[in-house]
């Protein structure tokens, strides 16, 4: 037996509530993981995202004209 499979088998003999716990657990220390890697990545794109309007190199959008594509898109 593998120790994932026993470490699975022990975890279905716990509670309910200690079952979910430990999923919490486990998924929360994957997105951690990622957390620092997924802000970077965010942080670069809008920097990148910045420049191209500052360069002029895509269109910026007046306010109210967005506002109103939300409006009709989300028949606000």
């Amino acid at each position: 037996m593998t120790r994932i499979e026993a470490l699975t088998q022990e975890a279905t003999k716990l509670p309910k509530e200690q079952r979910l716990a430990l999923a919490r657990v486990l998924l929360d220390l994957e997105s951690t993981s990622n957390l620092a890697e997924t802000e970077q990545s965010w942080d670069d794109e809008i920097r990148a995202r910045i420049k191209a309007v500052d360069e002029g190199r895509v269109p910026g959008i007046a306010y109210d004209e967005l506002q109103k594509e939300m409006d009709s898109r989300y028949d606000a």
